[in-house]
């Protein structure tokens, strides 16, 4: 979550609390005494609104916007029918339909309560009034209501504070689609970094469809996840003959995303060999497919992801410098869930909002407890975990909300085993924050209290992927 700077006042006068706003309700009912019983009983939890006839509920309707309303059927001019309640009843849900309507009829009318339920209203009840019934009955309508708008809310929040399926409110979130949003309208050559888990396809996908290339295809490959022998036919393709089993020719990926993009996941488990073919491409956007002699023309775009950290394979001689050079003309960091703060909170919601449609199941939201955890767990599988604890947890829940027991958290988090780069790492980044805080991002006393060169902290911040 984006942090903001406070002004402090040297002196300032104390505000007292404002109490909680009330909910709205209009009472529609002919009968003057009952209306005035049914405001009294009520005024305590809502702030009533009244009105005698179809006419006047229709305006008071316009102006206050209610979120409850009762309704008696048996409205002027004609009082012992229902079609001026059933005409108020469509009007009042014609202006808005999410409002909650109840509907009032006589004892021996019952059939008219549930006509009025299968033409929209919320529930219905029966004259002579039960108070303590009514006000069950509102209450539950009030806290059906609060839920569908939160819902509404969150679909609003979705819409406008997403990019190309990624949703994200935090600056780190927004600082990845304005990156996109940049280096889509070219064709330069884009490295995506980032935890597993973080989103890195997703992002490369979003650049894809923001692109000039978007009716082209889009062809990922995991360079990681195909056997060192066979991932040179994937990427390029082969001859009929070209080798045993080779009966027919096949175009490799590269030259399946002709006019598109090209993603290679994982870039940092290509072996040395393929680095150099894959370097050639780039150079001369021409390929061979193997036991081939022609010379292909490739037009694609280029994305490359990883999780590792190329600066230090090519340090050890594991990456060659002239196609990292080639490949991270722009660099993209992928934050890691725990820090884009409240976003854990969305991404949970409309994951549970998926899932619970698909195994059609009535779950609303989380516990505060549930929410308080989700928040303060660091999520070190990022996303992919998050939605694998939130889809556990719609199959297991039994109520209405999702609990702690329900996703599976409540112990310790698992511990990833750490590599002796991990933990330098590790070590390296949070000495670096705590100097960058304590003399507020001044580079120079940060590096003269962590005793290096201002090169030297430059390099270990962009190798960490932290922000001057």
């Amino acid at each position: 979550m984006s942090k903001r700077s406070t002004l402090i006042p040297d002196r300032f006068e104390p505000v007292a609390a404002q109490p909680p706003t009330k909910p709205k309700l209009l009472i529609v009912e002919d009968d003057e005494p009952m209306r005035m019983q049914m405001r009294w009983a009520l005024a305590e939890d809502y702030e009533v609104c009244l009105a005698e006839d179809r006419k006047t509920a229709l305006e008071v309707f316009r102006k206050e916007r209610p979120a409850l309303v009762t309704l008696d059927l048996g409205l002027p001019p004609a009082d012992h029918g229902v079609e001026e309640g059933f005409a108020a009843l469509g009007a009042i849900l014609g202006i808005d339909s999410t409002a909650k309507i109840i509907v009032v009829t006589g004892r021996a009318e019952r059939e008219n309560g549930r006509n009025a339920v299968a033409n929209g209203a919320y529930d219905f009840f029966s004259k002579p009034y039960d108070l303590d019934e009514l006000k069950m009955v509102l209450h539950r309508a009030q806290y059906l209501f609060t839920l569908e708008e939160e819902h509404r809310n969150l679909e609003r929040r979705t819409r406008s504070e997403s990019f190309s399926e990624m949703l994200g409110t935090s600056r780190p979130m927004q600082d990845v689609f304005e990156m996109i949003r940049k280096v889509a309208t070219t064709d330069v050559a884009v490295l995506i970094l980032g935890e597993s888990g973080t989103g890195k396809e997703l992002a490369a996908r979003a650049i894809h469809r923001e692109s000039n290339r978007r009716a082209g295809p889009f062809v990922a490959i995991n360079c990681g996840a195909i056997p060192e022998n066979l991932l040179e036919s994937e990427l390029f393709g082969y001859e009929k003959g070209a080798f045993t089993g080779a009966h027919a020719q096949r175009k490799g990926r590269i030259e399946l995303c002709q006019g598109g993009t090209l993603f290679l996941d994982e870039i940092g488990e290509l072996p040395l060999a393929l680095q150099v073919k894959l370097l050639r491409f780039l150079q001369e956007r021409q390929i061979e497919r193997i036991g081939g002699r022609e010379q292909i023309a490739i037009d694609a775009r280029v994305i490359t992801a990883t999780n590792r950290d190329l600066k230090h394979a090519l340090a050890e001689g594991r990456f060659r410098e002239d196609l990292y050079f080639r490949l991270g003309v722009v660099t993209i960091t992928m934050p890691a869930l725990r820090d884009r703060g409240e976003d854990v909170l969305l991404l949970a919601k409309v994951l549970l909002d998926r899932y619970f449609t698909e195994a059609t199941k009535n779950v609303k939201g989380f516990t505060e407890e549930a929410r308080k955890l989700i928040l303060s767990y660091p999520w070190p599988g990022n996303v992919r975990e998050l939605e694998n604890r939130v889809k556990r947890a719609v199959i297991m829940s039994v109520g209405q909300r999702v609990t702690l027991e329900d996703l599976d958290l409540c112990g310790s988090p698992p511990q990833p085993s750490l590599t002796l780069r991990d933990a330098r790492e590790r070590l390296e980044r949070g000495l670096i924050e705590d100097a960058l805080r304590k003399h507020a991002g001044n580079l120079t006393q940060v590096a003269t209290d962590l005793g290096i060169s201002r090169p030297t902290l430059y390099d270990l911040m962009e190798k960490l992927g932290l922000s001057r």
